[in-house]
């Protein structure tokens, strides 16, 4: 155990080395179960979607530590932590009184987890969160899914009292960012934004700037940094468009903006789609995957929202191991005809 734990350290050390590789993903705490499937399928690699650590507004560096060390001691390496809790930096992208605050404790925590030797950080712009207006649609042989539909949620009862309107949005996120990415840099953490889940210009009166091409692109030019790029949701790009996402996936991606990859799809697209399986949404996705090969991406891609199968209970599920095995399959498949 021992050996393996400083194997695992050494390697997450250099994650900038790695090739593209497929990860597990999206889980909020590490357990037996987590470790045991992600041994059996081949995976090494893990990230953590707003992980359940100590703190009612900031993550320490021993909790980050340790969080660590766990993953290695069960053989993996901890590549990322995606999202905190909103209410750590609500008032930061909505320019609230108290947002400065905020803003020096996710400062922190990113210094915290430089220290603690964890690579990235991946994060959004929506104060009030992913909207589905079903949570029983149904995908293929009638799996379990979410959807999204634009007219019955377009006229929702405000979120936060007030309209912020997209101008506001802009103004508080660059105030934001160029306060973060300092500290990023001199941290050596990678910021990663994802975008807005529905893409769509406004929800509960709060505007959603992070909604297509041009709105990453003005972002990553505000944050103008080898330190900042994107958490490339191939998901909600597609909610946008298939010709918008692939657009996104070629001009980021030959930037070396792209950090990692949440690899699912969507049927149909704003202002009404639901979640789909791996093939059956709205894009080629071994195509996706061997573009991002093309352009030698070397980050790693998890699994996101996948539909729920039959019988399925907890994070590991059919649902979850139907997927990556898609994925694997998918990059062997890659590997070897390129390697030709």
């Amino acid at each position: 155990m021992m050996q393996r734990t400083i194997q695992a350290k050494k390697e997450s050390m250099n994650i900038d080395e790695l090739p593209m590789r497929i990860a597990i993903g999206q889980a909020n705490q590490l357990t037996a179960d987590i470790i045991t499937f992600a041994n059996q399928i081949g995976v090494k690699d893990i990230q953590f979607n707003t992980p359940r650590l100590p703190g009612e507004s900031r993550w320490e560096y021993m909790d980050l530590v340790r969080l660590r060390t766990s993953c290695e001691d069960g053989g993996l390496r901890l590549n990322a932590i995606e999202n905190v809790p909103i209410k750590f930096y609500d008032k930061a992208m909505l320019g609230l009184p108290g947002r400065d605050e905020q803003i020096e404790n996710m400062q922190a925590i990113i210094r915290n987890m430089g220290k603690a030797g964890i690579p990235i950080f991946g994060y959004h712009w929506m104060p009030n969160g992913v909207w589905r207006t079903s949570t029983t649609a149904r995908a293929r042989g009638d799996a379990q899914t979410t959807g999204f539909d634009y007219a019955l949620a377009e006229n929702s009862p405000l979120t936060h009292g007030r309209e912020f309107s997209a101008d506001e949005m802009w103004q508080n996120y660059a105030y934001y960012i160029k306060a973060m990415l300092p500290v990023a840099e001199e941290a050596g953490v990678k910021l990663a934004l994802h975008p807005d889940d529905p893409p769509v210009p406004m929800l509960g009166g709060v505007a959603r700037i992070m909604r297509n091409f041009e709105g990453f692109k003005r972002a990553l030019e505000i944050g103008d940094s080898p330190n900042h790029g994107l958490d490339f949701c191939v998901g909600s790009w597609s909610e946008m468009s298939p010709e918008e996402c692939l657009k996104g996936l070629q001009y980021f991606g030959e930037r070396g903006k792209i950090f990692y990859v949440h690899f699912r799809d969507v049927l149909g697209t704003v202002p009404s789609f639901r979640e789909a399986f791996i093939g059956e949404g709205n894009l080629n996705m071994f195509n996706v995957m061997k573009t991002l090969k093309e352009l030698n991406f070397k980050g790693f891609l998890i699994d996101d929202h996948v539909p729920r199968m039959g019988n399925d209970s907890g994070w590991v599920s059919l649902s979850r191991a139907f997927a990556n095995g898609q994925m694997i399959t998918m990059l062997d498949a890659i590997n070897g005809t390129l390697a030709n």
